[in-house]
């Protein structure tokens, strides 16, 4: 099936009864704007977080020894891909291109693969049958899409307004 780019929209960092939460939205224009929102644990949303904000000066983490150790191996890892998804379960993969230009695909847990993605700066994708099985529609462009249509409407009424709409009999008692 066919992949759709995806955007880090929120990260949750829950603790004791909260769960921590990582929500993906479509990038592209390709359908209509989604959300696939994946729990995760609160060390995990802390990892990613931590490759969207880094620390200056702070020592590496397991992601980033991972992104070093392919870097050292000549290789570079291209892509994430959330390719599917069981009851609550979602699995993903990284894409990696070795030194010799092969590509070899790792499987991976979701928060793990989106850890290194922040950190590489990497494209993240979700398979259309995850999307079609446990995404939301993002309520956000509903109500976007909402606002144009009586947006819209007002400026119908507006352009078919004639003069004749406006004419009150004097000692009309309705118009005053």
């Amino acid at each position: 099936m066919p992949l759709r780019k995806m955007d880090i929209e929120s990260i949750v960092v829950g603790g004791g009864p909260v769960a921590s939460l990582i929500v993906l939205r479509t990038h592209d224009d390709d359908g209509p704007a989604l959300q696939l929102p994946i729990r995760i644990g609160s060390v995990e949303a802390t990892a990613i977080s931590m490759g969207v904000n880094p620390r200056q000066g702070s020592r590496p983490m397991t992601h980033d020894l991972l992104c070093s150790t392919i870097r050292s191996l000549g290789g570079r890892c291209s892509n994430v891909r959330i390719m599917a998804v069981q009851g609550t379960t979602f699995f993903a993969q990284l894409e990696l291109e070795r030194a010799d230009g092969e590509h070899a695909f790792v499987d991976a847990r979701p928060s793990d693969a989106l850890a290194v993605a922040v950190r590489e700066g990497l494209s993240i994708y979700a398979d259309e049958s995850v999307l079609a099985t446990a995404a939301l529609p993002d309520f956000r462009g509903v109500e976007k899409d909402e606002e144009a249509h009586e947006l819209e409407e007002f400026h119908n009424f507006v352009e078919n307004l004639s003069p004749e709409d406006f004419n009150v009999a004097p000692g009309d008692k309705d118009a005053e």
